[in-house]
């Protein structure tokens, strides 16, 4: 009996903490959690922005085109850009999304000549133009690739709340063979470089493309 009841007396005090620890908790790991889900892509940035226009997000920018020349959101103007942020070295989500993107504009018909296609890089170190422009040209000739300074990529990347980190090159690999965790949305502008919406990558090109005709109004 004396043991029973010596169990019993242990047992409420981590009980009665449990709340204000869960909270200490809760305070440390939210932060942590946030960047965690903008930069496995969709999860987080969705759940904030997808079918909601922010007005904090975007902006001008002044970037370098595939071919050298500078470029900003006003030669747009009056016309929807499609804009998806990554990089010419990756290996997976990006070449995915930019097939997406080219086979959902191709079944919006004549709709899809009111969206351009930007593709912006978030490693200027490595994408030049000309190294834009071929890899651009593997998916599409509507799609428009965009480069940079460093300055000019932090300042468009920052604009649009995209996450993108060089990650560690593994030991023995040479310094170039790095990789590039980034978020992997698509932003829809509307004609004055406003935000109309937010689309998930992950998903197929009728949906896209669907998505899109409801989006931009018929001309």
């Amino acid at each position: 009996m004396p043991n029973r009841g010596r169990g019993r007396k242990k047992l409420k005090q981590p009980v009665q903490k449990q709340p204000a620890r869960l909270n200490e908790a809760k305070k440390l790991f939210a932060p942590a959690l946030i960047i965690a889900a903008l930069f496995l892509g969709a999860t987080g940035i969705r759940g904030m922005l997808l079918n909601r226009a922010a007005p904090t997000l975007g902006g001008p920018y002044t970037l370098i085109d595939m071919h050298g020349h500078p470029l900003t959101e006003r030669q747009f103007q009056g016309r929807y850009t499609l804009i998806y942020f990554g990089y010419t070295h990756c290996i997976d989500v990006c070449p995915l999304t930019l097939a997406t993107v080219t086979q959902a504009l191709d079944l919006m018909g004549k709709k899809a000549h009111q969206i351009v296609p930007l593709f912006i890089t978030v490693d200027p170190s490595r994408d030049t133009p000309d190294v834009v422009a071929d890899y651009v040209s593997h998916f599409s000739p509507s799609i428009v690739g965009l480069t940079g300074t460093e300055s000019q990529i932090h300042a468009v990347i920052e604009s649009f709340h995209v996450m993108a980190r060089r990650r560690d090159v593994p030991v023995g690999h040479m310094s170039s063979d790095y990789l590039m965790d980034h978020s992997s949305v698509l932003y829809l502008m509307d004609g004055d470089n406003r935000l109309v919406s937010v689309l998930p990558v992950d998903t197929n090109p009728q949906e896209i493309a669907t998505r899109l005709s409801h989006l931009v109004p018929a001309s």
